[in-house]
């Protein structure tokens, strides 16, 4: 059972190790997406594409808005229930 229960933690935590670099490749392109981002205001007609260029950009940025957050939460979730189960593991060789 030990083994079993330990194991099932090593899968877990390499889960976790892949959904947390997802989270942060996530993070580092959005970054890199800002970082092209142009605090600007367009008025001449000749600089319409500049103006449609920006907004895809703002468009690509606001879509990687929910993968952030739900790949956030889930290493979020993830690594507490692989805290509980390890101090379930403890606590159960303790005897509590």
């Amino acid at each position: 059972m030990e083994t079993t229960q330990s194991g099932i933690i090593f899968y877990l935590l390499i889960a976790w190790g892949v959904l947390f670099a997802v989270f942060l490749l996530l993070l580092l392109r959005k970054s890199i997406l800002e970082s092209h981002e142009d605090d600007q205001l367009f008025i001449a007609s000749t600089q319409e594409l500049m103006a449609k260029e920006q907004r895809e950009l703002i468009g690509k940025i606001h879509a990687l808005s929910r993968p952030i957050m739900t790949s956030g939460i889930a290493a979020g979730v993830l690594l507490l229930v692989i805290a509980g189960l390890w101090l379930y593991e403890g606590w159960k060789k303790t005897g509590f």
